[in-house]
């Protein structure tokens, strides 16, 4: 589907070769989610429009500068999408955070929100949206929802890991939203959880496994 990018980088692509361990420390598991997210948003911010500001000076001579043409919001799906919001800053430093809270319940697997404070009328021309793990895809699914209510003209979302039913069904659903990803996984498991993965990345960023 056009409105998928899977990163074919080498560097991704090891990367997500030691994510997958199992004996990864929680400091490792944020080391490398943080290095894989900085590659995807090097690939989500690639179409940013530019605008000429003024006239600056070098130390040399004169040039025209440069600056991101429009506004941006950062949006961590908590807890995990935490683990990328370093390095999507880094890229935009000057975008507003809005987190939103949801998770998913065990025995339903549809997602429950339990964090939103986003303002009121919509400040952004765009919306980049942080989390690790795409599996059904319905917490993603209820974040670009919640995003198109509020109103914001384009989104983007950034996943590490994502299963091929889950990401599959987000671009279908929404041809509007371009999604850049570092692996999809094909097997998605009676439980829900993406085969072979990269586990609950809440638990593995943040010791609480």
């Amino acid at each position: 589907m056009s409105n998928i990018f899977v990163s074919q980088h080498p560097l991704a692509r090891q990367k997500i070769s030691a994510l997958r361990l199992a004996a990864n420390t929680s400091q490792q598991a944020r080391e490398l989610t943080d290095g894989i997210g900085r590659l995807l948003m090097y690939e989500a911010t690639k179409d940013l429009e530019l605008v000429r500001t003024s006239t600056e000076q070098s130390p040399i001579g004169s040039y025209e500068g440069e600056a991101i043409a429009k506004t941006h919001a950062l949006v961590p799906i908590l807890r995990s999408g935490l683990g990328l919001l370093n390095a999507a800053s880094d890229f935009l430093p000057d975008a507003q955070v809005h987190h939103l809270g949801l998770f998913r319940e065990e025995s339903t697997l549809l997602p429950v929100e339990y964090y939103n404070k986003l303002p009121r009328k919509c400040t952004v021309d765009e919306c980049i949206v942080l989390d690790p793990m795409i599996a059904t895809g319905g917490t993603a699914d209820a974040a670009i929802q919640i995003l198109k209510t509020w109103g914001v003209p384009k989104i983007k979302f950034v996943a590490v890991c994502v299963s091929k039913s889950g990401i599959e069904r987000l671009a279908r659903e929404h041809p509007d939203v371009q999604f850049f990803v570092a692996v999809v996984d094909k097997v998605l498991n009676e439980q829900g959880f993406v085969v072979p993965g990269i586990g609950d990345c809440g638990d593995r960023l943040n010791n609480t496994a």
